[in-house]
């Protein structure tokens, strides 16, 4: 998925005429002065981190400022930080505007119900998470009928809103999904939505492309996102990679067998870490980039989980077994192989003469993996 930086999302949605504050994003002190100084930024103003992580205000990464002086000051404090783990580079300086009330409003894609869904809330500005259900207003959109006007009606009754304020509602939330569909999103969110004067006015800004359509989109070919260092190395390669918090690397092939995989080791008391998904590949070079890459992660110990189908376990084991010999003896972690299916005793064969054992039974493999991991005795099956 693509994640775009709160002014990113603004700007796309100015282009299809949802409002939003008057403002300029700045990548230094000096910058922000001179927005100040310009009137481009009206006074007095916020200053917000541009990053992806929630909670900003609490976190201190927003901040206010009634001169070009506190303007500086205050983009200067906020570029010195490091929030979340992700280092600010950016800020958006934006008019401070008279709010009436906070809402929530956003269209996401329900993938249990394969609908697009559009949820809105009277009780804005905060994580939509912490919201009670019954403050929570669902409302499933016919994907072919699109928005109609008895759903935008129950939304403006949900968030109390009527007369002006209402009709505002509903051009919004008519440009909101028409920014969802148009520009192939998962989520399009405003949290808050302002009340202000007779209008609404989106104070913010969420926006994530899906990222099979990133092709459509290259005007967001450098965004940057919150995928680690490795994670952009796979993407350019091509190759499903997903660091979590923890010490267990598992390389499988299919979507669903790695989610198992993961399950498995969880409960067998084992922490997955990073998890690499090798699809239908029939190439032993891919096999071999992407073990080299789930090394470069350091992981305590590894699951190689392959039921072959399209995938033939031969290929992975010529690919892992070339890997291997490029993965300095130092820097090599236990290894636990479990395959099965297509040109399986193939597979078996290749690996056991490379010194790797390998086994059919799922519990022992994910048995032995957790133990090798927490630093006991490497199990047979496993290789040092």
């Amino acid at each position: 998925m693509v994640k775009l930086a709160e002014w990113r999302g603004k700007e796309i949605f100015r282009s299809y005429g949802i409002p939003v504050p008057r403002g300029a994003v700045v990548r230094s002190p000096e910058d922000a002065r001179k927005a100040a100084e310009s009137g481009s930024v009206p006074l007095p103003c916020v200053v917000k981190a541009q990053v992806l992580a929630g909670g900003r205000g609490k976190g201190g990464a927003v901040r206010f400022a009634d001169s070009p002086a506190a303007a500086a000051e205050a983009a200067q404090a906020i570029l010195a930080l490091e929030f979340k783990g992700e280092k600010v580079r950016e800020v958006l300086l934006e008019e401070k505007l008279a709010i009436a009330k906070e809402l929530y409003v956003s269209i996401s894609l329900d993938r249990s119900r394969r609908v697009p869904l559009l949820m809105a809330s009277a009780q804005g500005g905060v994580e939509i998470e912490t919201v009670d259900d019954s403050a929570l207003l669902r409302v499933e959109i016919d994907p072919f009928a699109g928005l109609l006007a008895y759903e935008k009606r129950r939304v403006a009754a949900a968030l109390g809103v009527s007369g002006p304020v209402r009709a505002s509602l509903d051009r919004l939330l008519d440009q909101l999904w028409i920014v969802f569909q148009k520009e192939d999103a998962e989520l399009v969110e405003i949290n808050p939505l302002a009340i202000v004067g007779d209008g609404v006015i989106a104070l913010d800004a969420k926006v994530i492309i899906e990222d099979d359509a990133a092709f459509r989109h290259p005007e967001f070919n450098e965004v940057r996102d919150d995928r680690t260092p490795l994670e952009e190395i796979a993407r350019e390669q091509e190759i499903a990679f997903v660091q979590l918090d923890g010490d267990i690397g598992v390389i499988a092939n299919g979507a669903g067998l790695t989610m198992a995989t993961l399950d498995v080791l969880t409960q067998y008391g084992g922490r997955p870490g990073v998890f690499l998904d090798l699809g239908g590949t029939d190439d032993p070079k891919k096999v071999t980039q992407a073990f080299l890459l789930m090394a470069k992660a350091r992981p305590s110990a590894v699951f190689l989980n392959i039921f072959g189908g399209v995938t033939r376990c031969d290929t992975v084991a010529l690919g892992l077994v070339d890997a291997l010999k490029e993965v300095p003896e130092a820097e090599r972690f236990p290894l636990v192989a479990r395959i099965r299916g297509n040109n399986e005793a193939r597979g078996i064969e290749i690996l056991r003469a490379a010194g790797v054992g390998a086994r059919t039974d799922l519990k022992e493999c994910a048995q032995s993996v957790v133990a090798a991991a927490a630093g006991r005795r490497v199990a047979p099956g496993a290789r040092a």
